[in-house]
């Protein structure tokens, strides 16, 4: 058997110098162990909005306790957030149009700027350079530098090429360094490209139908979907074939039944894919809509508590969680996916206005804003296992959204 020398591959100089480093390389590591137990990852954390302070509060699901409070964020009566590349950096969208990086290790602001007068959410592009945000005033879209907020690009969201502007909603990322993005006053809906650089290239789709609210992107990034406040129905968008143009799906799903007042708009982002069937809910209906995601058509509803705000799938994809609008919002309840029927309802407190999975799902975290708490439980027995306080809190965001496209 022939045997390889490697050393003798390798000049004496470079083997000299690999031992140089492997030397000094030890010496740094035992310098370090007195330091070790402060370094960690951010998988297991999550960023939950405390609307009423202006604060974002930083969740340890692995000790079920918060550990950081970040405070001066502004005005987070709506506000989301998306994470940088690495999970390491919240980007927090304030309803005063603040943009804010927070790191979540350090608990502390990095950079913010005030971009508009009224956002409504954003999204990190697939490469982690751009942070866009998506504005009600001035109406469109504005891109900035991921790492130092410089602004990149601004998007105004004309209509009809006047100097009027729409509403922008639901602004998610898409492959190829594209965002995707709804207006609310003109019903369209745009692509921004940016493979190229920092000139977005802009194609836009008219007539898509009337007042979209809300939208999402499924998890491989192939499929955008506006629901429509204006008239029962959504409208699809094939970003592998945009070419084709928008197509309407679940045209007047509500024939023949009067809308209940809406006073919470439901929210898409959240959504809910199961196997081969989405649940998406009704507008100003006490419905979920059950899609069969390979041809879109609808093939069920299923009637609730309530008017359905979120509509989350526990990771394993055996159950969703819904909950709801006022005047019904201190239930949550669970579908099972396979019979469509409800097997588990909670109480969590009044107020449920978000829920959030752990990434392997052995925990589900509530917001509970009228009782000040945020409350965490096992979701395959119900049984609670943490109840934390915080003032009004609202949104709950997993670090693993990083990952994750269109979150």
């Amino acid at each position: 058997m022939m045997r390889i020398a490697f050393s003798a591959r390798i000049p004496s100089t470079a083997l000299q110098a690999t031992r140089n480093l492997l030397v000094v390389g030890g010496i740094l590591l035992l310098a370090g162990c007195a330091n070790i137990s402060s370094v960690r990852g951010t998988a297991d954390l999550a960023t939950v909005v405390a609307r009423a302070t202006g604060e974002v509060a930083i969740l340890d699901t692995s000790t079920r306790q918060f550990i950081g409070i970040v405070e001066g964020l502004g005005d987070l009566s709506h506000a989301s957030i998306v994470y940088s590349r690495d999970g390491r950096f919240a980007f927090v969208f304030g309803r005063d149009g603040g943009l804010t990086k927070v790191d979540i290790l350090k608990h502390e602001v990095v950079a913010r700027t005030l971009q508009a007068g009224n956002s409504i959410g954003g999204a990190v592009s697939q490469d982690g350079r751009l942070v866009a945000v998506a504005n009600y005033e001035p109406g469109g879209v504005r891109v900035f530098d991921s790492e130092t907020l410089e602004l990149l690009a601004d998007i105004p969201a004309t209509i009809d090429r006047s100097s009027d502007r729409s509403k922008v909603i639901g602004l998610v990322d898409a492959p190829g360094n594209r965002f995707v993005f709804s207006l609310w006053d003109s019903g369209e809906i745009w692509i921004a490209d940016f493979s190229t650089g920092n000139e977005p290239k802009i194609s836009r789709y008219k007539d898509i139908g009337t007042q979209p609210y809300d939208a999402l992107i499924t998890s491989d990034g192939r499929y955008y979907i506006a629901g429509l406040f204006g008239e029962d129905g959504m409208a699809l968008l094939d970003l592998w074939h945009p070419e084709n143009g928008v197509r309407r799906i679940l045209d007047h799903y509500g024939m023949g039944q009067e809308r209940l007042p809406v006073y919470k708009m439901p929210h898409l982002e959240g959504w809910a894919i199961a196997g081969k069937r989405a649940f998406v809910p009704a507008v100003g209906r006490h419905e979920v809509l059950v899609i069969d995601t390979e041809n879109w058509q609808q093939i069920g509803r299923i009637p609730v508590h309530g008017q359905p705000v979120f509509v989350m799938a526990h990771p394993d994809n055996r159950h969703v969680w819904v909950n709801f609008s006022v005047p019904d919002y201190d239930t949550v309840q669970i579908i099972d996916t396979e019979n469509l029927a409800i097997v588990g309802e909670l109480k969590p407190g009044t107020g449920v206005l978000h829920m959030e999975f752990s990434p392997r799902g052995d925990q589900v975290w509530l917001s509970v804003r009228d009782d000040n708490k945020v409350v965490g439980y096992n979701p395959y027995t119900l049984q609670p296992i943490a109840e934390l306080p915080l003032p009004s809190p609202s949104g709950i965001f997993m670090s693993d959204r990083a990952g994750r496209i269109g979150l």
